[in-house]
């Protein structure tokens, strides 16, 4: 018989350094938090478990963050859209084939967020790993790190979450709230494609255009003949020849396509049911989906013009995750509120009525938005920490917003901010005067209004 628990004798842990802030996951969120809080002038730390900034964006692949944009879309200035000018400073974009936004290349991001780090003069560990927060009573104190230095810990005056799973949040005992298996969003694993016949490739999707009605079950109408760079009919051709079982669900997404014949972001896998707090459910993520992976690309070899010669060229370094835990926060944002341009007195930033989730897609062409509020951030229960990206509080259908890369930048920026005039007023994040926020928000070019 296996034991359920084992008795690990009591340590103490050594402290590795201490902060003002410090920001835990480097997605882009926490990229985002880290840079505003770094420029309200607050000592800020960022740890993040692999080896690079950036989250989805680099590990990932996903290079469409804005896909959302088009004409008569209203969005805030703000961290985000400098993601999107520092990767233009590095050559490190491509035109987004249904959007009037960019395509950010996952690897040269890898230097964009390097260089934004360091500029904001953030102190930056890279393969550290947040595993549990420290409380003093209901005050989070800082969070104990795993390393290749071992057990440390890293005091702070505020902490924000940005693991996307909530994870410092939940070993705090925030309550959350966790979608039952059946029902999360599904996850990916992407990859890209070398040796691609570019002009053959693009001239097949022009006699057989995607669209957002091909795929979304639920628009508002005005989505479902705006063009999508969806593929489906060679992964059913495949499915109906026996050579991909029916239940794999390949079908999805191209991106950009260079001139030498890479296809650097396919999303064309996706596995719904599994649960990325859970270790086994992220290994048979990791290991189907690149086998799901490798037959999608058999596929397009087999009946995609300009795809006859391609290879597999690389694959994320991770899945790309879309739904897990969410905090019970002093406000629940729900989809009523996103789809009705909600306003909010303690308004963080605005987003485009933008929702892709759960077989719903909402584009924001009609210049509709709706506010941020603090309170979907701030957990009801532990003080000085704050939860950012798109763990933040919801509702079901207002996750198919918040989820949103750009968006978490909103909530990441908002975050990092607070927690600063937090510390540099010698407050809480629970008790910080909201008009403060908004002002140095303000400074840095955000809109709320």
């Amino acid at each position: 018989m296996t034991p359920a628990c084992v008795h690990e004798p009591s340590r103490k842990t050594p402290v590795l350094t201490e902060t003002e802030v410090l920001v835990v996951g480097s997605g882009p969120s926490g990229l985002a938090a880290a840079i505003a809080a770094a420029r309200e002038g607050v000592d800020t730390l960022l740890v993040e478990r692999y080896g690079c900034f950036g989250g989805n964006i680099t590990q990932a692949m996903v290079e469409s963050i804005g896909w959302y944009r088009h004409e008569g879309t209203v969005e805030s200035p703000g961290i985000g859209l400098e993601f999107e000018a520092a990767a233009r400073h590095f050559s490190g974009v491509r035109k987004e084939p249904q959007s009037i936004s960019q395509a950010l290349e996952a690897d040269t991001f890898k230097c964009v967020a390097d260089q934004m780090v360091q500029q904001a003069g953030i102190t930056p560990f890279l393969h550290c790993l947040g595993v549990v927060p420290l409380l003093s009573g209901k005050t989070v104190t800082g969070v104990v790190t795993e390393s290749k230095q071992g057990r440390q810990a890293i005091l702070a005056k505020a902490v924000i979450d940005c693991t996307g799973d909530a994870d410092i949040a939940f070993r705090a005992g925030v309550p959350c709230t966790h979608p039952p298996e059946g029902q999360l969003e599904g996850v990916s694993v992407s990859f890209g494609c070398s040796g691609v016949d570019r002009r053959r490739f693009l001239a097949y999707v022009e006699n057989n255009p995607g669209t957002l009605g091909q795929w979304a079950q639920k628009t508002t109408g005005k989505e479902d003949r705006l063009f999508s760079p969806y593929l489906a009919d060679p992964f059913d051709r495949a499915r109906a020849a026996g050579e991909i079982p029916a239940e794999v669900l390949t079908a999805g997404f191209w991106s950009s396509l260079m001139e030498n014949g890479e296809a650097t972001y396919m999303n064309m896998t996706y596995m719904p049911g599994l649960d990325a707090t859970k270790i086994k459910d992220l290994t048979r993520g990791e290991m189907e989906g690149r086998k799901h992976a490798m037959a999608a690309i058999a596929a397009l070899r087999k009946y995609t013009p300009g795809f006859e010669n391609a290879r597999l060229r690389t694959f994320g370094s991770s899945l790309g995750v879309r739904e897990s835990r969410k905090i019970a926060g002093r406000h629940t944002m729900t989809g009523e509120q996103v789809q009705n341009q909600a306003r909010f007195e303690d308004s963080i930033g605005i987003f485009p009525e933008f929702l892709d989730a759960y077989g719903v897609v909402v584009i924001p062409t009609t210049g509709r938005y709706f506010q941020v509020p603090y309170g979907i951030m701030l957990p009801g229960s532990v003080e000085n920490l704050l939860v950012a990206g798109r763990c933040v509080s919801g509702d079901k259908m207002s996750h198919a917003a918040l989820r949103q890369m750009m968006c978490c930048t909103v909530t990441g920026q908002g975050a990092g901010t607070a927690a600063a005039v937090a510390v540099k007023t010698g407050t809480t994040c629970r008790q910080v005067d909201i008009r403060q926020v908004q002002s140095a928000l303000q400074r840095q070019g955000v809109r709320m209004q």
